[in-house]
């Protein structure tokens, strides 16, 4: 007997920085979702599309649940709420060489709030620790509630991403294909180069500036032969004093911006960039309703 297909829609959660981003392109394949080491990386609902044997998933990547302290943290909080009302699966993500903490602990509560969807919890970073203290995180987190599934994984190591998809899958309502099959992402491709251009900012800035950072594109041309995409982008910081830092000494860091941001546009456009980067000031944006909107937030 044939397994039926089965398609749907899984959102992972978890506290900011325990890895979703990363296994979102682990599963997909191809980053579709920016990393970065500082938290709050993500700043809305991204779509990756798996593609297995027997079914699709739409992973849909939203910015780690924490306790705001801008409007710019309500907003992101109330894009995660939104997203986990409409999803088959929430896969809450646990790194295994983290204990519990209240971070987590909170994001278990809130789950009670979307009791139409399937839990499942997702023990990231297994080769990072030990195998004793795996399994004694696997104990641990079995404990908080009745899952549908506790699979330990390894996005980076790629260690049991085929059993997670299969699982997933498993928990999908039965239907049809829901977005074609070379499908990666939704996402359009003004967005996917603002992400990129942001990913190559938060790469070499200091740790109270990630969240005051926003980009936006102000053109794209392509050349009639098609062989250079000319991008002219914008970035925007809350204060004087952080547009030097992003600029550097001499105009250093920025070009270093510019230079990452490039190779990592190229490989997604698949041929030459020009990229113009200009930096801008809007005062405490993070906080201003109209500004935040202006900036797509």
């Amino acid at each position: 007997m044939t397994e039926p297909y089965r398609a749907g829609f899984v959102s992972f959660v978890g506290r900011p920085n325990v890895g979703k981003s990363t296994l979102t392109n682990a599963l997909v394949g191809e980053k579709v979702a920016i990393t970065s080491s500082k938290p709050q990386t993500t700043r809305r609902a991204i779509r990756g599309i798996v593609h297995a044997s027997h079914g699709q998933l739409i992973v849909v990547d939203t910015p780690g649940m924490h306790r705001p302290r801008t409007l710019l943290g309500e907003r992101l909080n109330a894009v995660v709420q939104d997203t986990l009302g409409e999803v088959d699966v929430i896969g809450f993500c646990m790194p295994a060489n983290e204990k519990i903490g209240p971070g987590d602990k909170y994001i278990n509560e809130q789950l009670d709030a979307f009791p139409t969807a399937k839990k499942v919890a997702i023990v990231t970073k297994i080769d990072a620790t030990s195998r004793p203290a795996v399994a004694e995180q696997l104990l641990a987190i079995s404990a908080l509630r009745d899952w549908d599934a506790v699979i330990p994984i390894s996005s980076l190591g790629k260690i049991q991403l085929d059993v997670l998809t299969t699982e997933l899958v498993k928990l999908m309502p039965v239907g049809e294909a829901l977005y074609p099959a070379d499908a990666v992402t939704d996402e359009g491709l003004e967005s996917r180069i603002a992400e990129l251009i942001r990913e190559a900012v938060l790469e070499g800035v200091m740790d109270e500036l990630p969240h005051s950072i926003a980009i936006t594109i102000d053109q794209m041309d392509e050349r009639d032969d098609k062989e250079l995409l000319e991008i002219y982008a914008n970035l925007f910081v809350e204060r004087d004093s952080q547009k030097g830092i992003i600029i550097g000494h001499k105009g250093e860091r920025l070009q270093d911006v510019g230079a990452r941001a490039r190779a990592e546009i190229e490989k997604l456009v698949g041929h030459q960039v020009f990229l113009s980067l200009r930096v801008k000031v809007a005062k405490e944006w993070q906080r201003d309703a109209k500004q935040l909107g202006r900036l797509g937030f």
